[in-house]
């Protein structure tokens, strides 16, 4: 059931105002930084004839227009690599639809439709995007205590300084640690972000690169914050080799009609490239010290839950 008293006092409250006015100046943080280290913005693609296949491709949110068949954009991967053709640095302040399942919906961490930062490099590797990534979470986090001293001084919210480099754990160890749920009692016990590396080929999707040093591991990497806020960003290097992505995209069990036009643009030559995307709304519940990501924009959309 729908209230829309309930909804109204959510909207007029402090907390949501404060986050709204900390992600506005999130935005434009991350934004200079990316425009000043040469990156070129993008506008969002929103739908598309292919996108992100996120574990299951099925889950595909269509929508018919003018006789085509769309799907709503759950991440712009394929577009990025498509858009290095024409610029060596890209980023986009995409919006995603991702549905999750709804027992997910008082995770306090996701939300169905939310806004991703999503950058790529042409010709890069790992080691560079991390060093990327660790300086733009560094200085986001320097610049926000400093521009929004007024809001996190209202939410009683102190953001420790981030020294690089970061500290890294490999996958298989941090499974070996800490269990299935390794990813969040990870999160839970760090005091600094944590790089998680090497995730099996398994664990991650047909356009994540398979290092050839190392047969079954994947040449990507999560960024994960502290203090039990999971998943900072995902990324990594991509297959860019046509007849590998079509190899993976069989292994997956995914039918190749679905990914044909990209597979086609693949044929044609793709850039070696690395990227990551690192979702808006988790950020500014991080910076703000909130448990409950619907407090991180208006109109949030919960899984399972009807929203405006």
């Amino acid at each position: 059931m729908f209230d829309i008293d309930e909804y109204l006092q959510l909207m007029g409250s402090t907390r949501l105002r404060t986050a709204v006015s900390v992600q506005t100046k999130l935005i434009s943080i991350i934004r200079d930084f990316l425009l000043k280290n040469g990156f070129v913005e993008l506008l969002p693609v929103i739908i598309s004839p292919f996108t992100d296949p996120l574990t299951d491709y099925r889950v595909r949110g269509e929508i018919e227009c003018y006789g085509f068949n769309y799907q709503i954009t759950k991440s712009m991967i394929f577009h990025k690599q498509l858009a290095l053709r024409t610029f060596p640095k890209i980023f986009s302040f995409s919006p995603n639809v991702r549905i999750e399942p709804a027992e997910r919906q008082n995770s306090g961490r996701h939300l169905i439709e939310f806004v991703q930062v999503d950058l790529e490099v042409r010709e890069a590797g790992r080691e560079q995007i991390i060093e990327l990534g660790e300086r733009l979470f560094s200085t986001v986090i320097r610049e926000i205590r400093q521009q929004a001293e007024e809001e996190l001084a209202l939410l009683g919210r102190k953001l420790p300084s981030f020294s690089m480099p970061y500290q890294r754990v490999q996958y298989s160890q941090a499974k070996s640690l800490y269990g299935q749920d390794f990813e969040l009692k990870l999160s839970a016990e760090m005091r600094e972000p944590v790089w998680l590396l090497d995730f099996p080929l398994e664990e991650r999707e047909f356009y994540d690169r398979e290092d050839e040093a190392r047969p079954g591991e994947l040449v990507d990497m999560d960024l994960i914050y502290p203090e039990g806020y999971g998943e900072a960003l995902s990324g990594g290097e991509r297959e860019y080799l046509a007849r590998k992505i079509k190899n993976r995209i069989i292994r997956k069990g995914i039918d190749l009609q679905a990914y044909k036009l990209y597979l086609d643009f693949a044929e044609r030559g793709l850039f070696p490239s690395a990227g990551f995307g690192f979702g808006l709304e988790r950020l500014t519940c991080y910076v703000c010290g909130y448990d409950d990501i619907g407090l991180s924009r208006m109109f949030a959309k919960k899984p399972g839950a009807f929203s405006l």
